[in-house]
């Protein structure tokens, strides 16, 4: 046994059986290790994104890389039950195709769409699975995923250049992103995150023709989108 890993691996279930979140001094008591000990192996998950902190909590949370492990060889039908309604009210409110996705692996992963008549994407066009970086749902994953930007490998044709990451950067303080003809020839997209309990657990887009989802159109759209999942 790698004593490190086995440590490691303990802090996980520790924090998944108290719900998946829990206090330093929980973690410290039953692990009785030290407690310097057990702050240095939740630093180093915080990093890889294995457990992250919320704003105003002082508990550690189970990452989103745990969870995004897990999406890879599970099902996210509670999570479309759970988003959908906000799809359908967004769909209502931009009059627009809407699109749910999470990350998984290092690519985007599409859950659900609502289509609208005459604005839909041909089969042809839409694609379950795609880049991080060829998307605004990539952008928004990069910006709000802890760790995940860091844990992209870099190979040829696909390293992260300083001018995406200052994007990505800029999508972080804005709260959403846009994706202008980059992924789709003739096709505009706005993204946004969806938290749950103050943790981004998805994305949501809203994906038009160009023509009729200009970027000041979807500029002026993301205040809609970003008050229906608040």
């Amino acid at each position: 046994m790698i004593q490190s890993v086995e440590r490691a691996a303990a802090i996980l279930e520790i924090i998944a059986q108290e719900g998946g979140r829990a206090h330093l001094r929980t973690i410290h008591e039953q692990m009785r290790i030290g407690k310097t000990t057990v702050h240095n192996i939740l630093k180093t998950l915080d990093r890889l994104g294995y457990v992250q902190r919320v704003p105003g909590d002082m508990r550690y949370h189970l990452g989103n890389r745990i969870l995004n492990i897990a999406r890879m060889a599970g099902d996210d039908a509670i999570l479309r039950d759970r988003v959908r309604p906000v799809l359908e009210a967004i769909a209502a409110a931009c009059g627009a195709t809407v699109l749910l996705a999470v990350p998984s692996g290092d690519e985007v992963a599409y859950l659900d769409r609502i289509e609208i008549a005459g604005g839909s994407l041909e089969a042809g066009d839409f694609r379950r699975r795609e880049k991080l970086e060829g998307s605004a749902l990539g952008l928004v994953f990069l910006a709000f995923f802890p760790g995940l930007e860091k844990r992209m490998t870099p190979v040829e044709g696909r390293v992260l250049s300083d001018a995406f990451l200052s994007q990505v950067g800029e999508v972080r303080t804005k709260g959403y992103a846009l994706d202008i003809e980059a992924s789709r020839p003739g096709w505009n997209c706005l993204a946004v995150p969806w938290r749950d309990g103050g943790l981004v657990q998805a994305g949501i887009s809203i994906t038009g023709p160009a023509g009729t989802f200009p970027r000041r159109r979807l500029i002026e759209l993301s205040w809609t989108m970003m008050s229906l999942v608040a």
